[in-house]
C-alpha cells in the first residue's frame, strides 16, 4: 500500500482488518469499510477508466457521489468508486467506454412483477444533512421532545467536520472554538445518537420532495417515503469548478475530495500539490497537505490578497509555501494525468499580463474557488407546499462555527413553529450569530519590542492582527491576562486579543490558538527562550536541530538551535523551544519546513497547448466551451435547447458542475442572465438504480 499515510500529527491509523480485492485481475488489499476509490488510489491507481466519447482518462473528482468520473465495474455492475465499500474478493474492472449490461440475467417468460409497497413514515421534522448545522439544529429541537428524523448519505455524521484536523475559530461557549473539527463532529454525533427524540438514518440520501408532500429517501439501499410536517435543509454546499485549459485531466479535484482522501481515509492522494484559491478552504487544505506529508508547491489567488483569515495565510507562508496573489491558473499540463501547472499574473481587470507565466511540477491541482448553496430541497419543498427552513451552507455560505450556532437558532425557530415553546430567539443569540458569520475585518499591525508587555518572566506574543471571530486564548488564560482590545462586550470575540497582565507560563494560550499565532518568550539574561507551536509531525524536529526561524510573513530571522521539545498528546501540538537574541525573540512565530527547491518554478514556462474553445465545460458529456459559444452566437438563449443538442447538463452530475460555468460563457458572450431560459433540472438529486 504505497500511498498510505503511515504517520499523522493528528489522526490515528486505521484499526480495521485488511481484505483482498482484484483490480483488472490483479490482487490488492484494502481496509474493511474503505471506499473503493480510496483503496485504488492507496494502491497507486489513479486512472479508473476512459470516457466513451473521446477516450479521456477518468478518475476521482468530487469524492461525494455527485458525479460519475470515478465509475468502475464491480462484479459486472457499474458503480461509483467513491461511494462503494470494498468487500472481500470483489472483481473490479475499469470503465473503458460504455459498460455492457449484465447479460447473464435470464427471467422466466411467466415472471410476474408485483407492485412494490413503499414504506411511508411520518415525523414532525425531517433534517436533510448531518453536518454541523443539521446536528446542532437536531439537538436544539430534541430539547422539546419533537419527533425528528435526521438523514445523511455517509456512514458517519459530522459532514465536513469529519475532514477537519485543525482547531476551530469562533466562540468557545457557542461553537467549540479551540477544538479540532474532527473532535467537534464526534462530540455532536455522540450527543445526537444518545437522544431519544432523534432517529438517525446513515447511508441515506434524499432523492426528491414530491408534490404530495412526501420526501423520497434511499435509506441504506431501501426506498422509503417520509411525510414530515417541516423540512430542514441542512445539506450543505457543493464546490464550484473553474474553466482552464486541461481542467479535465485526472488529478484535478476540489478541497472536499482531497480532504476526504487524506483526512478521512489517510490516503496520500498526491506527492506535489498546487492550490487554486486563497479562501479559508484552500488555505486550510494546504495545511492539511503538509500534515499528510505532501509537498505544497504553491497557491494562487486572483485577488490582491487572500480572502481567507490572515492567520491561515501567514501559517502557510511561514512554513514555506509561496502564495501568488493577483495570479490565475492558465493551464493544467499533462497527457492523461496532471504533470505540471502554469500560472500567470493578472492586472486589475483580471487580464493576463503576458510574460509573467510560470510553470511548476505537480501531480495534483486542488480547485478551491468557492461554494454554491445546495438549495434544491428548499425549492422543491416550497413548490410542494411543505413548511421548509434552511440552515448552514444550504442557506448561506459561512464558517462551520457559524453553521453550528445558526443551526441552534434554527432549531429553536422550528420548535416554536410546532408550538413546543413560546420562547423567542434571545437578542444575544442574534448578535452572536451575526458576528460568527462576519467576514474578516481590519488588519491592525503591531510592533513588538523586547519590553512589550514585559510584566513577568513569561510573555505571550500574539501574532494575530486581523479582526476575526475567535476567543479561545481569552477563555483559557487562568490569570485573565489575555483580553479583548474592544471595550464593547458584543464585539469581544471579533476584536484582536491583547496581553495585559501576568503570565505564569502555562502555555494554554499557545496550545489552544487555532491559527498557531501565539508564541511564549521567556527572558534569560541577554537572550530569550522562544516557545513555538508545531503540528507537522511527519517532518521530525529534534533537540539540537538548527531551524530557520521566521516572522509572521515567513521572512527569516536566522538559524537557531532547538533546546527542548514538549509534546502535548491530548491537544496533539508540539512546543518547540529555541534560544535566540531578545531583540528578535518577539518577532519569532515559526520555522520553515519546506525547502525552496520544492517550490521552484520550471526553467521554462509551459504555455497552454489548447485554445480556450477546446476547454471542457461539461465533463460528464465532454462538451467544450467552443461548442457552447457556437450555439450562443447562433442566438440560442434557452439552455434546454443546448441540452437537447449537446447533452450538456444531462450527465451523471445533473448540471451540478457545469451550470455555473455555462452561465459564465453566456455573460462572456454578452447575454444578460435575465435573457436566459434556465434548464429543467435533473429530476432527482442523484441517479437511482433501476431494480
Amino acid at each position: 500500500m504505497s500511498n498510505r499515510i503511515n504517520e499523522h500529527a493528528i489522526l490515528d491509523q486505521p484499526s480495521g482488518n485488511t481484505i483482498t480485492f482484484y483490480w483488472k485481475q490483479q490482487k490488492f488489499t484494502a481496509f474493511e469499510n474503505e471506499m473503493l476509490a480510496s483503496a485504488l488510489i492507496a494502491n497507486g491507481i489513479n486512472i479508473f477508466g476512459h470516457h466513451h466519447k473521446d477516450n479521456m482518462a477518468q478518475g476521482i473528482f468530487c469524492a461525494n457521489g455527485q458525479c460519475a468520473k470515478c465509475m468502475v465495474i464491480v462484479n459486472g455492475s457499474p458503480v461509483k468508486a467513491c461511494m462503494t465499500k470494498v468487500s472481500e474478493n470483489i472483481l473490479v474492472e475499469s470503465a473503458d467506454g460504455l459498460p455492457e449490461i449484465n447479460k447473464d440475467i435470464n427471467l422466466p417468460s411467466n415472471t410476474e412483477f408485483s407492485e412494490y409497497n413503499t414504506p411511508i413514515l411520518n415525523c414532525d421534522v425531517l433534517i436533510i444533512g448531518g453536518g454541523p448545522s443539521g446536528l446542532s439544529a437536531a439537538l436544539e429541537i430534541s430539547n422539546y421532545k419533537i419527533k425528528t428524523i435526521l438523514i445523511d448519505d455517509k456512514n458517519k455524521l459530522g459532514g465536513k467536520l469529519v475532514l477537519q484536523t485543525h482547531k476551530f475559530f469562533g466562540s468557545v461557549e457557542d461553537s467549540h472554538a479551540g477544538t479540532r473539527g474532527i473532535d467537534i463532529g464526534n462530540n455532536l454525533e455522540s450527543e445526537v445518537l444518545k437522544s431519544e427524540n432523534i432517529e438517525v438514518w446513515h447511508n441515506s440520501t434524499a432523492i426528491y420532495v414530491f408534490k404530495d408532500k412526501r420526501v423520497g429517501v434511499l435509506k441504506d439501499e431501501e426506498y422509503v417515503l417520509v411525510e414530515p410536517k417541516i423540512i430542514l435543509n441542512a445539506a450543505g454546499a457543493r464546490e464550484k469548478f473553474l474553466r482552464f485549459s486541461g481542467n479535465d485531466l485526472v488529478g484535478i479535484y476540489g478541497a472536499g475530495a482531497f480532504q476526504t482522501l487524506v483526512n478521512r481515509d489517510l490516503v496520500k492522494s498526491s506527492q506535489r500539490l498546487f492550490i487554486i484559491g486563497g479562501g479559508n478552504v484552500g488555505l486550510i487544505a494546504g495545511y492539511h497537505a503538509l500534515q499528510a506529508g505532501i509537498d505544497v508547491v504553491g497557491l494562487v489567488e486572483a485577488m490582491p490578497s487572500c480572502g481567507g483569515y490572515k492567520v491561515h495565510t501567514d501559517k502557510l507562508k511561514r512554513l514555506g509555501v509561496p502564495i501568488y496573489t493577483s495570479h490565475t491558473i492558465l493551464s493544467a499540463n499533462g497527457n492523461e494525468t496532471v504533470e505540471s501547472v502554469t500560472i500567470a499574473e493578472i492586472d486589475a481587470n483580471f487580464k493576463v499580463i503576458q510574460g509573467t507565466e510560470k510553470s511548476f511540477s505537480c501531480d495534483t491541482i486542488l480547485v478551491a474557488v468557492g461554494l454554491d448553496s445546495l438549495k434544491e430541497f428548499t425549492e422543491e419543498a416550497e413548490l410542494a407546499g411543505i413548511k421548509v427552513f434552511a440552515t448552514g451552507d444550504a442557506k448561506e455560505i459561512a464558517e462551520a462555527s457559524s453553521a453550528m450556532f445558526n443551526g441552534k437558532i434554527m432549531g429553536l425557530i422550528i420548535a416554536k413553529e410546532l408550538g413546543a415553546t413560546e420562547m423567542n430567539i434571545p437578542d444575544e443569540w442574534l448578535q452572536k450569530a451575526a458576528i460568527l458569520k462576519s467576514h474578516p475585518g481590519n488588519i491592525l499591525i503591531k510592533e513588538f519590542s523586547q519590553n512589550a508587555n514585559k510584566t513577568s518572566k513569561f510573555t505571550p506574543v500574539i501574532h494575530c492582527f486581523q479582526e476575526i471571530p475567535c476567543n479561545p486564548c481569552m477563555t483559557v488564560c487562568p490569570t485573565g491576562s489575555i483580553k479583548s482590545s474592544s471595550s464593547e462586550e458584543q464585539n469581544s470575540i471579533m476584536s484582536n486579543p491583547i496581553y495585559d497582565g501576568s503570565c505564569i507560563g502555562c502555555y494554554k494560550c499557545l496550545l489552544v490558538c487555532p491559527g498557531l499565532a501565539i508564541s511564549i518568550v521567556e527572558n534569560i539574561d541577554n537572550e530569550s527562550i522562544v516557545s513555538l507551536p508545531y503540528e507537522i509531525l511527519n517532518i521530525k524536529i529534534n533537540i539540537g536541530d538548527e531551524l530557520n526561524i521566521v516572522d509572521i510573513n515567513g521572512d527569516s530571522l536566522g538559524f537557531y538551535t532547538v533546546i527542548d521539545i514538549k509534546n502535548n498528546k491530548k491537544i496533539k501540538t508540539q512546543i518547540v523551544k529555541v534560544k535566540m537574541p531578545t531583540d528578535l525573540a518577539y518577532k519569532a512565530i515559526s520555522f520553515k519546513v519546506q525547502s525552496k527547491d520544492i517550490t521552484k518554478p520550471l526553467d521554462n514556462p509551459i504555455l497552454p497547448n489548447k485554445l480556450d474553445e477546446t476547454t471542457m465545460i461539461c465533463l460528464c458529456e465532454r462538451v467544450s466551451v467552443g461548442r457552447v459559444k457556437e450555439l450562443i452566437n447562433k442566438g440560442v438563449t434557452d439552455i434546454n435547447q443546448i441540452k437537447a443538442i449537446t447533452r450538456m447538463c444531462m450527465g451523471p452530475c445533473g448540471a451540478k458542475t457545469c451550470d455555473v460555468l455555462l452561465k459564465q460563457v453566456f455573460r462572456q458572450e454578452g447575454v444578460a442572465i435575465d435573457k436566459i431560459t434556465n434548464h429543467s433540472r435533473y429530476p432527482f438529486f442523484v441517479e437511482l438504480k433501476i431494480r
